[in-house]
């Protein structure tokens, strides 16, 4: 399919050079070179540009290659790509804290300072952020186009209604397998360490969900712009583009993610802000902001379904590939065997996390996400959110623990009342055939 001088992409240059600045000084930085010093703030700034732009390279390349493996496959691996600043941000706090048991024996106990405490602070606030902001947003931005766009609404399946977002039914694979993580992640508060004995389970859970993605069919995606200018391509040229812009993107964000984390954190401690606090709530903000961006892009798009799935993907992969590893990297900065230590608090972090993301599968049940469900997600996020920063840790230990039984009951009612629908849920992310699954791309919402 040969492209035409009508459709240039023109926002690739212009994402291009948004990521340029960042991208130098962060090879810049690794390579020992000189740089000039900057603040805190206009580093952030800098660098939080280079991500962005490294989303929007990262969201045209994902939807170019639809044309190439399943949607599934693609958005897994947009998923995976996205969540790099993550892995970067949180295996250095694990490092550390391995370093640290090494050369001490223990981990550091001052506080917010204990560098075991600082890497499970940084998982547990990014998954509870993705959840808790992410989803959310994906609504709330699909309402609003939706509000503004009602022709276009009627159709869209993945809107069914404003505010309302429908998932396809392949996707149940995403929601099974993030249910399966989040019923062994249960267990994990009542341990005293990350063991490498849960890093083969997580592991495991992550490689049936990547078995089970590439039984998906691939199918004629709707493309349009930049995306529609790349899968226009020839085969062989279109393969280089993606390769590269895959490439550039995740070289972009590895280079970037570490800097642009200590330059969020280092503005709030310039503001007097706990470091704890930082590393649990800014960090990872600035972290998941790769995610979040394309999320919203797809989400502006009406491409509702692929804006909650790709989040609903990374979820998988935190909850999964990234906890599982992290005991693997502990090991190996720390030379033992050992498990990553589990304080009293990082446990209460840990339970109100596997509490929540069950509350999120118990909301997709259905295969959708109504307002109402991510309101509930955002309101209850806002509460610990804000009762970490106002009340000392006894306190803040209580309101989780509430938190915790909101979060449990309200999956035991949903699951209640969607009984049924669960068991095949179940069924239909495990062991159905993928090809034969109704599809709602093409279906108008109107329609059913």
């Amino acid at each position: 399919m040969p492209t035409t001088a009508r459709t240039r992409p023109w926002p690739l240059p212009i994402a291009g050079a948004a990521s340029a600045p960042g991208a130098y000084a962060g090879v810049a930085d690794y390579a020992g070179l000189p740089m000039i010093e900057l603040s805190p703030s206009v580093a952030a700034l800098m660098f939080g540009g280079a991500i962005v732009g490294a989303a929007f390279l990262l969201s045209w390349a994902a939807e170019a290659a639809e044309v190439e493996v399943s949607a599934g496959v693609a958005l897994a691996f947009l998923a995976f790509l996205a969540v790099l600043p993550e892995y970067g941000v949180d295996f250095v706090f694990t490092m550390r804290a391995g370093q640290t048991v090494a050369e001490q024996g223990h981990c550091a106990a001052s506080g917010g300072e204990d560098p075991c405490t600082l890497a499970l602070a940084n998982m547990t606030g990014a998954n509870r952020v993705l959840v808790g902001i992410g989803w959310p947003l994906v609504v709330l931005v699909a309402a609003l186009v939706a509000r503004r766009n009602p022709g276009q609404t009627r159709q869209e399946p993945s809107v069914p209604a404003p505010g309302h977002v429908r998932l396809t039914s392949a996707m149940s694979v995403e929601v099974v397998f993030l249910g399966i993580a989040t019923l062994y992640s249960l267990t994990l508060p009542l341990r005293h360490t990350l063991t490498l004995i849960d890093a083969v389970v997580l592991l495991a859970v992550f490689g049936g969900y990547a078995w089970r993605l590439a039984q998906a069919p691939v199918e004629e995606p709707d493309l349009a712009g930049t995306s529609k200018w790349i899968a226009d391509h020839e085969r062989r040229a279109r393969r280089w583009w993606l390769v590269g812009l895959f490439v550039v993107a995740a070289g972009v964000i590895v280079v970037t993610a570490e800097h642009f984390a200590d330059a969020v954190v280092g503005t709030g401690e310039q503001l007097g802000i706990d470091r704890f606090l930082l590393v649990q709530w800014a960090a990872p903000v600035a972290s998941e902001a790769p995610e979040l961006i394309v999320a919203c892009l797809y989400a502006w798009r009406l491409r509702a379904s692929q804006s909650l799935g790709a989040l609903l993907s990374s979820k998988v992969n935190q909850w999964t590939l990234l906890v599982g590893t992290i005991p693997i990297v502990f090991a190996v900065s720390s030379q033992s065997l050992s498990g990553l230590p589990l304080d009293t608090h990082q446990r209460y972090e840990l339970l109100i996390t596997a509490a929540q993301s069950l509350f999120a599968v118990s909301l997709l049940v259905n295969l959708r996400l109504s307002m109402r469900g991510a309101t509930a997600l955002i309101a209850l996020f806002g509460v610990q959110f804000v009762t970490s920063i106002v009340l000392n840790e006894s306190a803040s230990q209580m309101v989780m623990v509430g938190l915790t039984v909101v979060y449990l009951a309200g999956a035991v009612i949903m699951f209640g009342r969607h009984y049924r629908r669960a068991r095949r849920l179940v069924r239909d992310g495990t062991v159905a055939d993928l090809t034969a699954m109704e599809e709602y791309d093409d279906e108008p919402a109107g329609a059913r």
